[in-house]
């Protein structure tokens, strides 16, 4: 079997990055609240010899690590926040929560943090042993699950002398990302009017309750009439109270806004304020519309896309065991058919019913299917070229944000997954260290997919990460 020169040395770190994984694993924190996990991140660089900046663009959660003095630079993304509400305990077939309510990563990104830096520090050994010119950087980057950091990072300009970002993501089937995902903006709307006795004298409240569920319906009426791609969704987060003898004088509900690209989700946006602006006119109440996040759509760069093709093709799939593949066959047990069925389907391949764990990898020629959701990743692809793989890590179908994946994330499998996909990463980067040419094809795929418009932020030009809004 072939070998690419860089996979010896991503194996050897495999044993304290496992340990990394399984420790972040072991802290879940959610969106903007990462202390331990960045902290873990930043003495993990740090051991390594990275050069480690703390508070990136403000944000506490943040670090980037650099090694490296001249060179083209190529980074690594990575993250590390977890989930609300899917704690459970690992390696077990039924829901069981460690702690009640508590936190859980559900999607992965104990690995994927910890793959991103272990392909980072493998590339910086090998350049250093190799004698190559190259500045290596790992961004660790906090509150990708609703939080947008990398596109506050972006505005913060932390990115622009980058030459190449590569990252990935754990799955359940190996492939290149080559579909988009949707941009996105999380707004909050506050409803006041004013507060007086339900029954005593109820004309004399104005009920923002009343203008939070009117503009729900309006919304919910909207959905007919707006692009078949694009995405609204709602939370409730403060209904007035507990007491339903008050008027309840103020209320807020949270809306998170998707649509194809950033100027339609934008235009779909405002008709959502509209609604909301016309809920008021019913209720005679007021409302503010406060933008907590927002992220752009993925775009593929299909240089680097056919480069870590080419590289996840030398590797071959992950070697599961058969131990691996009667645990992934009773974790498949606990998902039905559907889940099964929208995996394929997410990777554009036909359905193998049989099959537990990936023993192949997502051909170059496979149907592009969109992301469906939304990443932060997609902001730093609109101004450096990046590449996305997915990882292996998972029984097939294995839900996104579900506790049967936070039940995987210790396992075997995750860990040979998350191993599988720093080797494929490292070697995509020691290509590009390498090549000139192949860093300015890139950049050329890059800015005839950007277009003359260029990068448009989803971000109020003086909005702030909204670490109070968001962390617990």
């Amino acid at each position: 079997m072939n070998k690419h020169e860089v996979w010896e040395y991503v194996e050897k770190l495999e044993p304290r990055f496992h340990a990394l994984a399984d420790q972040v694993w072991s802290t879940p924190e959610t969106c903007y609240a990462e202390h331990q996990s960045v902290e873990a991140h930043a003495l993990e660089l740090d051991y390594h010899g990275f050069n480690v900046k703390k508070n990136v663009a403000g944000i506490s959660t943040a670090v980037i690590g650099e090694s490296g003095s001249k060179g083209p630079v190529i980074a690594f993304l990575g993250e590390y926040d977890a989930l609300a509400g899917l704690s459970q305990e690992p390696d077990t077939f039924k829901e069981k929560p460690i702690e009640k309510g508590g936190n859980g990563h559900g999607c992965g990104h104990n690995l994927l943090g910890s793959a991103s830096m272990q392909a980072a520090v493998a590339l910086r050994n090998w350049m250093v042993e190799s004698g190559v010119d190259g500045r290596i950087r790992y961004y660790g980057c906090p509150a990708e699950e609703g939080g947008a950091a990398k596109a506050f990072m972006v505005r913060e300009k932390v990115f622009n002398d980058v030459d190449i970002a590569i990252t990935w993501h754990p799955g359940s089937l190996t492939g290149v990302v080559r579909g988009s995902s949707l941009a996105n903006c999380r707004v909050d709307f506050t409803f006041e009017g004013r507060a007086s006795h339900a029954a005593g004298s109820p004309h004399l409240g104005r009920s923002a309750l009343d203008a939070v569920e009117l503009m729900n319906v309006g919304v919910n009426y909207m959905r007919e009439h707006m692009p078949d791609k694009a995405r609204i969704h709602y939370a409730i987060i403060d209904g007035g109270g507990i007491s339903p003898n008050v008027v309840q004088s103020k209320a807020k509900v949270r809306y998170v806004v998707r649509d194809e690209t950033t100027s339609k989700m934008l235009d779909l946006l405002d008709r959502v304020k509209r609604i909301a602006k016309g809920a008021t006119m019913m209720t005679e109440t007021k409302v503010t519309a406060k933008v907590l996040a927002g992220v752009s759509n993925l775009i593929y760069n299909p240089t680097l896309g056919d480069i870590m093709q080419r590289n996840l093709e030398l590797l071959g799939p992950p070697d599961f065991t058969k131990t691996e593949r009667i645990y992934a066959k009773r974790m498949q047990t606990t998902m039905s058919a559907d889940d099964i069925e929208n995996a394929y389907e997410q990777a554009g391949i036909e359905i193998i019913k049989t099959k537990a764990l990936a023993d192949s990898i997502v051909p170059n020629d496979a149907r592009a299917v969109g992301i469906g959701g939304s990443t932060d990743v997609a902001d730093v692809s609109w101004v450096v070229p990046t590449v996305q793989l997915w990882g292996a890590n998972y029984a097939i179908g294995t839900p996104f944000h579900s506790w049967q994946m936070t039940a995987q994330g210790k396992s075997s499998i995750a860990i040979k997954g998350m191993t599988h996909a720093s080797m494929v990463m490292a070697a995509t980067g020691v290509d590009l260290l390498l090549s000139k040419r192949l860093r300015e094809k890139a950049w050329s795929d890059l800015k005839a997919s950007i277009g003359p418009e260029g990068y448009i932020s989803p971000l109020l030009r003086n909005s702030k990460p909204p670490i109070k809004d968001m962390a617990p």
